[in-house]
């Protein structure tokens, strides 16, 4: 399907595209993998905005892209942690411009400490999941001005961590594993991207979930030297049993590849709801821990269920 693979960069993978006249998104775009799927994509001509918390970072790395590019970007801040400002960002966006073509929920937490959002969700649920699904639906408008729209959302091989915990989402009941937690929100973006594709296919906007390889970002701020050391362990205990030697970490311009990949190929094209990884459509698969998707992140009754329990949880109600 693809003739791309783990080794690939972003770079490699826009190389045959123009993306004059297109307006990419891009979540959490200051740092990291945002910042170098922006990047890639302002190279390749695309008025870029950069969303995040931060806006004196956002003003540096919208310089520095804008400087090395010659594109035009621009900045939307937006802390995803919190309701009233994904709202206040998305009124912003509505007013500056005038369409989105790629939606790229890239913004992420992973492992950290028991803690709140400012509307009371577990951090790495509400962060990962509940801030983007008010954001994407917020931002719909935008989005169905745009050519061919496309919506990526970075999840992660993570979700095969855990599933979703329709009864607690937010640890209220239960003991809190951060672990866990990461995995829930992961699979959380999957059944998002199914949910989006269900609602949206039909008016030519489609939707995709990506795992971009194990790379050391910022995201892993959260780490301790314990948790590196429990990674490396399990990655080694999972070659063990499939016999299958690990292909290790991936640099910060290959692990923005899939991004591209699933933003901008024409392999994918007309087609969404869709698990990629090392830029190809992965397969389902419910047992081997080195690759696939778990079929509960792919599960139609379940993707309705999380958007129902989400649109509670943010107050609104999103039709299509």
């Amino acid at each position: 399907m693809s003739e791309f693979g783990f080794e690939s960069t972003a770079d490699e993978v826009l190389a045959g595209h123009d993306l004059n006249g297109r307006t990419a998104l891009v979540t959490g775009g200051y740092s990291g993998l945002g910042k170098e799927t922006a990047r890639a994509m302002a190279a390749k001509g695309a008025h870029v905005i950069l969303a995040g918390r931060d806006a004196t970072k956002l003003s540096a790395a919208a310089d520095e892209i804008a400087e090395g590019t010659g594109a035009r970007v621009d900045t939307l801040v937006c802390d995803l942690a919190s309701l009233d400002s994904v709202r206040a960002a998305a009124k912003d966006a509505a007013n500056r411009f005038d369409k989105i073509d790629l939606l790229i929920n890239n913004a992420g937490v992973m492992a950290s400490p028991l803690d709140r959002t400012a509307d009371g969700f577990e951090m790495q649920f509400g962060t990962n999941h509940v801030g983007h699904f008010l954001l994407t639906n917020l931002l719909m408008p935008l989005i169905e001005r745009g050519e061919a729209p496309r919506i990526v959302n970075l999840s992660s091989r993570g979700h095969h961590i855990d599933r979703m915990h329709f009864d607690d989402p937010n640890y209220e009941q239960r003991d809190y594993d951060k672990w866990e937690a990461y995995g829930q929100s992961k699979t959380a973006n999957i059944l998002f991207s199914v949910g989006l594709e269900r609602r949206l296919a039909d008016k030519g906007i489609h939707a995709y979930a990506v795992h971009p390889g194990g790379i050391m970002t910022n995201l892993g701020r959260h780490m301790t030297e314990q948790d590196r050391e429990w990674m490396m362990e399990r990655m080694r205990k999972s070659a063990e049993e499939t016999g299958q030697p690990g292909q290790g970490f991936k640099t910060i311009p290959q692990g923005a590849a899939t991004t591209c990949w699933a933003a901008t190929s024409d392999a994918v094209a007309g087609s969404g709801g869709l698990y990629c990884e090392d830029c190809h459509v992965a397969d389902q698969d419910d047992a081997s821990p080195m690759g696939g998707v778990r079929s509960y992140a792919l599960d139609p009754d379940s993707a309705e269920q999380l958007w129902a329990m989400s649109e509670d949880l943010v107050g609104e109600r999103f039709a299509y």
